[in-house]
């Protein structure tokens, strides 16, 4: 190839915001926790417009996919927020669950909202702003009524995207028994991005026996009680087959346990029900979503991805007076959404 032609596909490239032509809308997925990625932004950053009033939930918030979306750089990225009822399902099975859940209103400490309710007000205003803005950007949204985003982020990454190359972006370890050959989970706070053997690296147990070990150790931040007694390094030990890379159940735990004469095992034998209760909490693989949901899902993944709406993005953006929150923005937009604005025109022809 002369250096002409080389320089010739680069310029190409370049003017296509990093797309190749060889590549699809679905070849490389990013899935984003939304909520998550909003309760963090709106907790941690202080950001306030030009008015002084507090947007750190929107401007972190956009920061936040921006980033994700430059350092991952996907073909096509989905942002999925809890339904309407989300937890539900979960509640029917352990009514506690999410229940001790306290929103403080000094979640972000540098600015001082006056009440509880002023700061919850303002929560869902950014959070109703947010989804606004999204809907400017070539970013697929969903949120399923009745089920909480882990479950359709879970039924993306294992059914939808099961073949695809996928990043999660969430800091809930939750998402950690997804991983394998195909599914990457980042995180945000600790700016670690997970496969195999970074789960392995720092739990010790392989992401196909992950979900295992939280069955055990529950979720304090959702409700869900663990087994008193019985962490991490106690459940390798009695059970070194969790280092493995073969996926096993908890029959597989139970049998193991009546053959070893240690009080330790009759205390799990003891918790079967509560184990098996957090099983149907905290499974992400076996996916509860059927029917007429599947085909929702499947309806919004296969509609033309929406193009970038600049003007009303700027409208927003003016209205919202975060002009120096976010300086720059026709290059942020740019630089963030060029390779997925090809992608969306793609998907319209």
């Amino acid at each position: 190839m002369t250096n002409a032609r080389y320089l010739s596909i680069l310029e190409e490239i370049k003017n296509k915001g990093g797309k190749l032509d060889s590549e699809e809308p679905d070849d490389k997925v990013l899935i984003i926790d939304g909520l998550n990625t909003f309760i963090r932004c709106f907790s941690a950053i202080p950001t306030l417009n030009d008015d002084g009033a507090h947007v750190g939930g929107i401007v972190g918030f956009l920061r936040s996919v921006g980033y994700a979306i430059r350092t991952i750089r996907p073909t096509r990225t989905v942002i999925v927020f809890d339904g309407k009822g989300g937890s539900n399902r979960r509640r029917k099975i352990f009514p506690e669950y999410k229940m001790g859940r306290k929103m403080s209103y000094r979640l972000n400490r540098a600015h001082d909202f006056l009440t509880r309710d002023e700061e919850q007000k303002m929560m869902i205003r950014q959070l109703n702003r947010v989804v606004e803005y999204l809907e400017c950007l070539p970013i697929s949204i969903m949120n399923m009524e009745n089920i909480e985003a882990d479950d359709v982020i879970g039924y993306l990454s294992k059914h939808i995207y099961k073949n695809n190359k996928t990043t999660i972006v969430s800091t809930d370890k939750d998402f950690l028994q997804l991983v394998d050959k195909t599914t990457n989970v980042y995180s945000p706070t600790k700016k670690i991005m997970y496969d195999e053997d970074k789960v392995f690296n720092e739990y010790g147990i392989h992401p196909k026996n992950f979900l295992l070990y939280r069955m055990f150790d529950g979720d304090k931040s959702d409700g869900i009680p663990g087994v008193n007694g019985i962490g991490k390094k106690t459940l390798i030990k009695l059970f070194p087959f969790m280092e493995t890379k073969e996926k096993y159940t908890l029959d597989d735990i139970y049998r193991s346990a009546e053959t070893q004469k240690v009080p330790l095992c009759e205390k799990i034998l003891q918790s079967k029900d509560l184990l098996d209760m957090n099983r149907r909490l905290m499974d992400l693989d076996d996916s509860i979503i059927t029917g007429h949901t599947r085909l929702k899902v499947k309806e919004i993944m296969e509609r033309p991805i929406q193009r970038v709406i600049k003007h009303r993005f700027q409208k927003m953006f003016l209205e919202d007076k975060l002009y120096q929150a976010l300086p720059n923005l026709n290059s942020w937009l740019a630089t963030t959404f060029n390779r997925l604005n090809f992608m969306a025109e793609d998907s319209h022809k």
